[in-house]
C-alpha cells in the first residue's frame, strides 16, 4: 500500500510533511519484508539529523534494519507506544506505527524524495 500525499525514500521510509514538521515511519513494503516486528530503537528527542542519517533500528523475527531520516532537522517527538507495542508498525505503519516527528530545517531536501507515483514505479522495478 502506497499512500498519496506522502514522500518516500529508496530505503522504504515515508514522510508526511505538515508545515515544517515531518512525521516519519517505514512503509508497508518494509514492514512486510521484515516480518513480525519485535523491537524498535527510537531516535533521541532533540537530536539534530541530516537527510539519510540513521534514526534508529527496527528488529523483527527475520532481521534488523536501520531507519534513515528522509529529511534534515531536529527530532521533536517519538512514538513511545512502540517501546511496549512494536507490532503497531505491522498493524498500521502509516498511522499508529509512526516512528518520530522532525522539525525540518531545510525544506529543499524534500526534492530528493519520491512522491507516491514515483515510489510505486520504484517498487515495480525491484
Amino acid at each position: 500500500m502506497v499512500i498519496e500525499g506522502l514522500y518516500y525514500t529508496q530505503e522504504h521510509e515515508w514522510a508526511k510533511v505538515e508545515g515544517d514538521i515531518a512525521t516519519i515511519g517505514i512503509t508497508t513494503y518494509a514492514q512486510e519484508l521484515l516480518g513480525e516486528i519485535t523491537f524498535v530503537e527510537l531516535p533521541v528527542t532533540n537530536k539534530e539529523v541530516e537527510q539519510k542519517d540513521e534514526l534508529g533500528v527496527v528488529e523483527s523475527s527475520k532481521a534488523a534494519s536501520d531507519i534513515y531520516s528522509p529529511v534534515s532537522g531536529k527530532v521533536t517527538e517519538v512514538n513511545s507506544d512502540l517501546e511496549s507495542s512494536p507490532e503497531k508498525i505491522n498493524e498500521d505503519c502509516y498511522n499508529a506505527g509512526w516512528i518520530c516527528k522532525i522539525q525540518i530545517s531545510d525544506k529543499s531536501v524534500i526534492d530528493n524524495l519520491m512522491d507516491s507515483e514515483q515510489y510505486e514505479a520504484y517498487l515495480k522495478s525491484l
